[in-house]
């Protein structure tokens, strides 16, 4: 596949991820590395909440294992063995879209970890890849969760051009996929994620920013109406809701909306104490004592590797832009309530 360290969006993402998961809590990192190890399945998967090792998981699962420099030879090995066996489909028998971006990033990050190709630069594998991704484009520009589709999802397009840009490609007209995105602009500065919504979201606004930043036409000094927008998702827990109609923060949201912040620039419009704090009640403790992964929000009883590295993200990216380790930092007053400046579920 030849990853590319030398750019792009991952690849930024990533360096800020590292730097800031060095300056996490070692308990932290300790308890959440070897609970992420205990995740992986006999045939080198990872798993969701039910059900078998799947692409979508195990991505999630090497992502949050790269944050706490978990993946040893023998984690890559055996994921490798389940992404080969996984990508080695019949036809009648295709993985989804989704299933199969996420086995290409699960696999970039085995290149870039131990040089591990499970997809080859010319490979007829790399190209049916690239194929199936110009199934989904739409007329609108953008690109649907189905193949045919006729309206541009604004996630399933960010999605797409990450995979391009991790198969060493260009998604074809670039021009209309900005004009798609810009029909996905609400007035209140977020993005919507299909046409007939209606309202925003902070995980479609993050998809949308991510998507321009993916694409190099992504200019912060215009952006002032998003920030505003994810700024007033804060919720009395310290984490981010999804939308204006929801008043109860999840993990998803806080850590897509403190990435898409990140990429503008505009983390001091944010209570990263609060946030902190949310991140870490969302830790799975039982009696006191600390049993590993990340919970979803906060009436979820279960926990799964895709929050878990969410969660780990969300600490990640605070601790990279806190000014000081031991502060509250950005928008937060003494009390950590933020006192200065405003304030999906996934793909399955």
């Amino acid at each position: 596949m030849s990853f590319n360290p030398s750019g792009g969006y991952l690849t930024d993402l990533t360096l800020r991820l590292a730097w800031g998961a060095s300056r996490l809590d070692p308990e932290v990192r300790d308890n959440s590395r070897q609970w992420l190890l205990s995740q992986q399945r006999s045939d080198g998967g990872f798993a969701g909440r039910e059900g078998d090792s799947d692409p979508y998981y195990t991505a999630f699962g090497l992502r949050g294992l790269l944050i706490v420099d978990g993946i040893d030879d023998a984690v890559a090995s055996r994921a490798a063995d389940f992404l080969s066996a996984t990508l080695d489909t019949p036809p009648d028998k295709p993985l989804g879209v989704v299933d199969l971006v996420s086995a290409v990033m699960a696999a970039s990050i085995l290149e870039l970890t131990h040089g591990i190709e499970v997809i080859a630069p010319e490979s007829d594998l790399r190209q049916s890849i690239l194929d199936r991704l110009e199934t989904h484009r739409c007329h609108d520009g953008g690109y649907a969760k189905l193949p045919g589709g006729v309206a541009g999802s604004t996630y399933q397009t960010f999605l797409n051009l990450l995979a391009y840009e991790l198969l060493g490609g260009e998604a074809p007209e670039p021009d209309r996929i900005v004009r798609f995105l810009d029909t996905q602009r609400m007035v209140d500065g977020g993005f919507r994620e299909i046409r007939v919504a209606k309202r925003a979201g902070v995980n479609p606004t993050a998809a949308g920013i991510g998507a321009l930043k993916a694409l190099g036409r992504l200019d912060p000094s215009l952006e002032e109406l998003t920030i505003e927008f994810l700024a007033d998702m804060a919720t009395d827990e310290g984490g981010l809701s999804a939308n204006d109609r929801i008043s109860l923060a999840d993990l998803l949201s806080s850590c897509t909306g403190m990435v898409t912040m990140s990429d503008l620039g505009a983390t001091d419009r944010l209570n990263l104490g609060g946030l902190h704090r949310y991140a870490m009640s969302m830790r799975r403790v039982e009696n006191g004592e600390l049993l590993g992964g990340f919970h979803g929000f906060a009436f979820d009883r279960e926990v799964d590797v895709e929050y878990t590295f969410y969660g780990l993200s969300l600490l990640a990216l605070i601790e990279a832009h806190r000014e000081d380790p031991e502060g509250e930092s950005g928008a937060a007053g003494d009390d950590g309530t933020g006192t200065a400046g405003a304030e999906g579920a996934g793909a399955r």
